[in-house]
């Protein structure tokens, strides 16, 4: 029973997140400065939750630096998704290996 009713609210706050800017704005926004400030919003949350994760997920910070430096110059050359992150784990598991 508690699980349902941590979905009805779970569902509840994500409508709100949704609909309140839709309430609040209902005119389009015209100032160049709060467009490109909602417009960053997003991939600074997201390497916000993701750069923590990367440090944290082998236990050792030369392997996690190593594997970030390899994705970040892969990505750099605008390779393939797959490509970046199939190279980053194998640059890490191979540090890790080594030390």
């Amino acid at each position: 029973m508690s699980i349902a009713i941590y979905i009805i609210v779970m569902a509840g706050v994500t409508y709100l997140i949704r609909m309140i800017p839709f309430t609040f704005f209902t005119r389009e926004i015209k100032s160049k400065f709060f467009k490109s400030f909602l417009y960053y919003i997003p991939y600074a949350v997201l390497s916000a939750m993701t750069f923590p994760s990367i440090f944290y997920s082998t236990g050792d910070m030369l392997t996690a630096s190593v594997g970030t430096v390899v994705a970040l110059v892969l990505a750099f050359f605008n390779l393939p998704l797959i490509v970046v992150a199939l190279a980053a784990s194998a640059s890490a598991l191979l540090v890790g290996l080594v030390i």
